[in-house]
């Protein structure tokens, strides 16, 4: 019988910090062979990124330790406490990983062609020139627009979608037999997802590439995996074939998570409400210099004469592929990003006012960002995070009622409201999502842009969230 490519037996995963400990995994068990898809489902915070972590021994070790038993085989290979030579000939090379959030896993520092370009010269010793041309080979095979321009920009300066297109550039650059891809597509749109998937299945096929698919979009397992595990508080719970465990799933959690699918139509809303939100000609450019005094050669149009109007209770859809302008319209909207053109909130022109005349508005103004981690403060606490907005606009009577508020929050959006208290890097990307959501709603606003806001959360919280 053939040995596993990866071999995961009993593994367990405890965080030790200040003379307490949490378990986030519980004697997981799985295997996938050569070739072979395998997907991971779960709820965010069931324990899926940390097992796939595990894999590659990236946790945050020695506050993350494994328990007695625990074992990850990689072509036989025990990788758990194996020296770093071992590890540093594995990560990278013969297995690789995706991250799910690209904004914190790219250096802000560099630019694209070095982050790439690192990869390839330290694994395959490529000169410069060569790492270059293979760069915008795989720059191309994600279909990334303008790679020969895109070499020379920072994250900051590409869309959601885009960086992670070049996370998954990064990782497909030495072929490797393991993809560990933790929910790769999160961020793209769905024909970037379309295409990213056709191509994940296109290298599998052609390099004979194993992956591990973490993902809490069901339709996504239908299309790319024949066997999934379903993870939840820290177990498999249910495990076997796609086709088996979603036509008959035996166990609670399954079926719930089946369940929470969305399939409903749209509720009715009143045709004749006041105009809350009327933008009109609305255009944001950017200007391309060059030459030495850096003048202006050219525009970048992001938004060109676009006209929007949102009534009251009425919920407005703006669709379109990544870098198509939608993020930028909707900072343009807030007043969060100079643009041209009008914009009228419940009648009254914000165009003209200065930021201390915005002020008063803008607690009436909230929008929930795409990449929930670059929103929120490391160093403040969730509490302080979703009552930072309570103090600014000076709403609750005294602390008491703000507290209360703030637990309030976390509880509309399904969080533990003892988990105020931690901080932003110890949720799961889910669970950072949902942080975004409750500090947005915590001021009752009257006007939400919502950027991509259940894009990193589980199919069942999605429908907690549409519902709330």
């Amino acid at each position: 019988m053939a040995i596993p490519l990866l071999q995961i037996d009993k593994l367990g995963v405890e965080f030790r910090q200040f003379g307490s400990s949490v378990t986030a995994v519980k004697g997981v068990s799985l295997h996938i062979d050569k070739g072979e898809t395998v997907a991971l489902v779960g709820e965010s915070g069931s324990g899926k990124s940390v097992t796939a972590l595990s894999v590659l021994q990236l946790l945050p070790y020695p506050v993350a330790a494994h328990t007695p038993g625990s074992s990850v085989r990689f072509r036989g290979r025990e990788l758990v406490g194996a020296d770093e030579n071992v590890l540093r000939a594995v990560r990278g090379d013969q297995a690789s990983m995706i991250f799910q959030e690209p904004m914190t896993s790219l250096n802000p520092l560099h630019v694209v062609e070095k982050q790439i370009n690192e990869v390839l010269v330290v694994h395959k010793g490529l000169s410069r020139h060569a790492a270059r041309v293979r760069t915008l080979e795989l720059l191309e095979l994600v279909r990334i627009r303008d790679p020969e321009q895109r070499l020379k920009s920072y994250p900051h300066q590409l869309s959601g979608g885009q960086r992670q297109r070049v996370m998954i550039a990064m990782a497909l650059a030495n072929e490797p037999d393991l993809l560990i891809a933790d929910e790769p597509t999160t961020s793209v749109d769905v024909t970037i997802q379309a295409q990213i998937l056709k191509l994940l299945n296109d290298l599998q096929a052609s390099l004979g590439m194993a992956m591990l698919f973490i993902t809490h979009d069901l339709g996504v397992v239908r299309k790319m995996a024949k066997r999934v595990y379903v993870m939840h508080s820290g177990s498999v719970v249910e495990s076997g074939a796609v086709k088996d465990i979603f036509e008959r799933p035996q166990h609670a959690y399954t079926q719930r998570l089946l369940a929470a699918e969305p399939a409903e139509k749209p509720t009715t809303v009143v045709g004749d409400a006041r105009t809350m939100v009327k933008a009109s000609d609305i255009k944001v450019w950017f200007p391309i210099k060059a030459g030495i005094l850096r003048r202006t050669v050219d525009h970048v149009k992001a938004v060109n004469g676009i006209d929007v109007t949102v009534r009251e209770g009425h919920t407005v859809g703006v669709v379109g592929e990544s870098g198509s302008g939608k993020t930028t319209l909707g900072l343009a909207l807030l007043r969060l990003q100079k643009s041209k053109g009008l914009i009228e909130f419940d009648g009254r022109a914000l165009q003209g006012l200065s930021w201390k005349s915005l002020r008063p508005l803008r607690r009436e103004m909230q929008i929930v960002f795409q990449d929930p981690f670059g929103s929120l403060s490391p160093r403040m606490s969730v509490g302080q995070i979703i009552g930072e907005g309570l103090g600014v606009h000076d709403l609750g009577k005294d602390e008491v009622e703000r507290e209360q508020m703030i637990i309030e929050a976390l509880e509309e959006v399904h969080l533990d409201p003892d988990s105020r208290h931690r901080y932003p890097h110890e949720f799961s990307g889910g669970q950072r999502q949902r942080i975004a959501i409750a500090r947005a709603m915590v001021v009752k606003p009257r006007f939400v842009v919502l950027d991509e806001p259940t894009s990193a959360l589980d199919m069942s919280v999605q429908a907690q969230i549409v519902e709330l």
